[in-house]
């Protein structure tokens, strides 16, 4: 029998904590405030059922280069520890989970569920298409927030494009993570004639880029602050996020890239958490958002 763990490790299940606060700030949003408990349930449900199609996905279309990555050859795909039949299995389940949370929510939110999940399933190869490939990924993160929004509104109501700023601020900062992360692999990537931002600039000038996205993630967050008119909480929520993330290109200065792990699974965890708490107490503190209009 498939562990639980092991699969649980294929798709880097504790990793859910970089988009499931996004999509939460997404239907707070729309609510005012705390959604209600069955929404709430199933927004949950959609977002890490959704993430855990992409990841297996990912896995079972990256296997083959996987193997010749000393970064990933211990993946469970490339070492045998989970098969190709189970990764299939668990991918099609998930995603039959996604699209059905997403009926369940309301119609709009499930058929709009279906171009969702190419999106979720498709970024695994663009990396074969073009070194823009890192914004994929960002693109496939930022639609939670839209779509949480939209599962609570059921309609596209006043306000909608708030959501999108959040959406657009995940996109940006996603995008420039992934650049510093995928920096590890620039000589496997050139080798295996793989398209990324790194292995076509090199390591400097992808460090710039990421700051540049970076930059632009905080700037469409302050967006966000101003048409759901939040305060005090939210800000020092961004000015610490924006620290965080000086903090990342402060950590990896001089080439350390040893350090790049630490940046990506410690340091750039606790964005999400603290862009949804932040938001969380503002609105708790001022009753709600006001003027999405």
């Amino acid at each position: 029998m498939t562990s639980l763990t092991t699969t649980l490790r294929m798709i880097k299940f504790e990793h859910s904590v970089f988009a499931l606060p996004f999509a939460l700030a997404g239907a707070w949003l729309a609510a005012g405030g705390l959604p209600n408990g069955l929404d709430l349930w199933l927004i949950v449900l959609a977002a890490v059922a959704a993430r855990s199609a992409g990841m297996a996905f990912n896995r079972i279309s990256d296997r083959t280069l996987d193997a010749t990555n000393p970064r990933t050859a211990t993946r469970e795909l490339v070492t045998g520890a989970l098969s190709l039949r189970f990764a299939v299995l668990f991918t099609a389940v998930s995603s039959v989970v996604f699209v059905a949370a997403a009926f369940a929510l309301a119609p709009l939110c499930g058929w709009l569920a279906l171009p969702v999940l190419v999106v979720l399933l498709g970024y695994s190869k663009l990396k074969h298409l073009s070194w823009l490939c890192h914004l994929g990924l960002g693109v496939a993160l930022g639609l939670a927030p839209a779509g949480a929004w939209l599962a609570v509104a059921k309609s596209f109501q006043s306000g909608w494009d708030t959501p999108l700023w959040v959406g657009l601020g995940v996109v940006a900062w996603v995008s420039g993570f992934d650049l510093l992360y995928a920096i590890q692999d620039i000589p496997h990537d050139r080798r295996e004639g793989l398209y990324s931002f790194p292995a076509r600039f090199g390591s400097t000038v992808t460090r710039i880029g990421s700051m540049v996205l970076y930059g632009l993630a905080v700037a469409a967050w302050v967006i966000v602050g101003q048409r759901a008119a939040l305060g005090a909480f939210y800000s020092l929520g961004l000015l610490t996020i924006a620290a965080l993330l000086g903090f990342e290109h402060w950590l990896l200065r001089g080439g350390r890239l040893e350090r790049v792990p630490l940046v990506f699974f410690r340091v750039n965890s606790w964005v999400g958490v603290l862009f949804f708490v932040a938001l969380w107490l503002d609105m708790a503190w001022t009753g709600g958002a006001a003027n999405l209009g």
